[in-house]
């Protein structure tokens, strides 16, 4: 007798797990995707595997696909060609391909910047001690981080940078190398590989975050973010805002929450506790204040940066487009 209602009840179960199945499906498949080229080893990955594992994504209206690729330039030939919906790049990057008449729009992510960093037994105090030197710097000539650090420069020591040192010009993980062997008197590096840099010993002498509120610019204006078509956007109202809703609710978990880092904690390429402690403390000094980009305080920033890096590095914006920033809330 127990045992025919036990199967009677399980059967009612199954039956009702068959018909639910399908309503849930249906409802998951009628959100829009949003296809997301990023770089495998890139740190956006540790925000996007937030989004998707706590499921921040479909609370905000959408399902986050995770695309990786293996350097940047194949992530926007992604996004240029219809293979991918977003991509991530900086918004000066955004703004000289939107003056080139491409339809592309900037939503917010990061404020994260370098600065420079020196080996823990040097003498050297300000940029002014580094005349004479060579300095390491990843990013090429015309890396934001080494024009606003030589503009700083030139501002308070009337130095030119560029020409009292000796640069030499690398990928990150060379720089990272040859900063830490003392092969070079100071380095300038990508946020994440400063973090490791600086937890292996070395000094920062100056962050680029002070070089710019010396030289009156908004720290506070995210340098990194998600990339667009305005076309995609118009054919998903509000899908920007939803990418920006979900971004900000990892955002504030990573912020608030110790524990949530031990998901992401194999993809950050920490060798040991001093590591992976920079790389939080420093991520999260990275997310900005919510809300939309200033556009007068980022139109200084380009007006700066197209004197400093000329059309090699803005192309036609030598001032803000219009429509480069999403209308996010």
């Amino acid at each position: 007798m127990i045992s025919n209602m036990r199967r009677r009840v399980f059967s009612a179960l199954a039956i009702s797990a068959l018909l639910c199945a399908p309503v849930v499906a249906t409802a998951q498949s009628d959100l829009p995707v949003i296809r997301a080229a990023v770089l495998k080893i890139g740190t956006v990955n540790w925000e996007l595997d937030t989004i998707t594992r706590n499921g921040f994504d479909t609370a905000n209206g959408f399902t986050l696909d995770v695309q990786p690729y293996a350097d940047n330039g194949a992530t926007r030939v992604a996004l240029e060609g219809g293979e991918a919906d977003v991509a991530v790049a900086d918004w000066i990057w955004v703004a000289r391909q939107r003056a080139a008449g491409k339809d592309y729009v900037f939503i917010p992510y990061s404020k994260a910047v370098g600065g420079l960093v020196v080996p823990a037994d040097s003498t050297a105090q300000t940029l002014a001690d580094l005349a004479g030197g060579s300095i390491g710097i990843a990013g090429g000539p015309v890396d934001k981080s080494w024009l606003i650090l030589r503009a700083y420069a030139q501002q308070e020591y009337g130095m030119d940078l560029a020409a009292e040192t000796e640069q030499v010009f690398g990928a990150p993980p060379l720089i990272f190398q040859s900063g830490l062997s003392g092969e070079t008197d100071g380095a300038i590096n990508f946020w994440h590989f400063l973090a490791k840099m600086k937890s292996a010993g070395m000094r920062q002498l100056i962050s680029v975050e002070e070089a710019s509120v010396a030289l009156g610019l908004d720290p506070e204006v995210p340098l990194l973010g998600y990339v667009m078509k305005e076309s995609f956007i118009a054919e998903n109202p509000g899908i920007a805002a939803a990418l920006y809703g979900a971004s900000r609710d990892a955002k504030d978990l990573l912020a608030s929450d110790d524990a949530a880092w031990d998901a992401i904690r194999p993809m950050m390429n920490a060798n040991n506790d001093a590591q992976f402690e920079a790389l939080r403390t420093d991520f999260r000094a990275g997310i900005p204040k919510p809300g939309p980009v200033d556009p007068s305080s980022a139109d200084k920033m380009l007006q700066l940066m197209a004197e400093l890096g000329g059309e090699r590095l803005v192309g036609e914006a030598t001032t803000l487009p219009d429509g480069l920033f999403a209308a996010i809330q």
